[in-house]
């Protein structure tokens, strides 16, 4: 089988390549500049280069490669799609066609075009189901009472503002929004909070998937580095969406968790179709 990776930041993509080579695909990589490891280029049989505004490049080398599948594996810094965009004259012709410049709009105005090129964009995460965050408590520890009012109130939070594409996150305690994800990520949401609070306060991190059916894009991932980073900001319990989530190098994360006395529960959310 063979078809195309477009590969952001993270384990995402390395991982995703590495479960490809191991089932015998025969995978096109397409790295953004300044997101993308270069370790891609040992997993991939073909890799290529591209800056993150060159939509006529991206395509003009899935036509040359025969490419008509692709995925998009690995995030890209959503402050990059607003600040650093220098588009070609394709995504400039895009860009000026959407009412907004979200990454929703951008990223499905990006697959659209590719679409009626004859490109299809597959489920994201159609190499790492395994990975998928299950439902309930995932850690030794289960919520405290205290802990699970929060979790409660910031689900609530999260999912209405998941409708928005604002971000995938939010920071609780005591049953108040701290900080709500923007442009900067999680990572430094939570920091942002614990500024907020002087890290006299508990947090509790609550993240919740894009209110769509499909994950061809900017599906929530968490991995050790989330949970370094709850260690550091005073954030006792994470609450992800089941089946919706990934969760990259598992064991560790659990470990991790484990270790630090954090909790990790996966939950059940309802779809609305896009």
């Amino acid at each position: 089988m063979r078809y195309g990776i477009i590969a952001g930041n993270g384990r995402f993509p390395l991982l995703a390549l590495d479960a490809a080579r191991q089932q015998g695909d025969e995978v096109v990589a397409i790295g953004i500049e300044g997101e993308a490891s270069r370790d891609i280029e040992a997993l991939a049989a073909v890799t290529h280069w591209i800056s993150i505004a060159a939509l006529s490049k991206l395509i003009g080398i899935l036509k040359e490669e025969r490419i008509t599948e692709i995925l998009f594996c690995g995030q890209v810094k959503h402050v990059s799609l607003f600040s650093a965009l220098r588009p070609d004259w394709r995504l400039a012709k895009l860009l000026f066609s959407l009412k907004r410049r979200n990454t929703d709009s951008i990223l499905g105005g990006v697959i659209q075009a590719l679409e009626e090129e004859g490109i299809h964009v597959a489920d994201s995460t159609r190499l790492l189901k395994p990975l998928l965050a299950p439902e309930g408590v995932l850690t030794r520890r289960a919520p405290s009472d205290d802990e699970a009012e929060d979790i409660a109130y910031g689900r609530q939070v999260a999912e209405a503002l998941s409708g928005f594409d604002i971000g995938q996150s939010v920071a609780i305690a005591e049953r108040a929004c701290v900080a709500v994800e923007a442009m900067e990520g999680t990572d430094e949401m939570l920091r942002r909070a614990s500024a907020l609070t002087r890290g006299r306060r508990d947090l509790r991190l609550i993240k919740a998937a894009r209110r769509r059916v499909h994950m061809k894009f900017d599906v929530p991932v968490v991995g050790p580095e989330t949970i370094s980073v709850m260690k550091e900001t005073k954030t006792t319990a994470l609450a992800i969406t089941a089946g919706r989530t990934l969760m990259l190098d598992r064991e560790l994360v659990l470990q991790s968790a484990n270790d630090a006395k954090i909790t990790i529960i996966g939950y059940t959310a309802e779809e609305e179709a896009n």
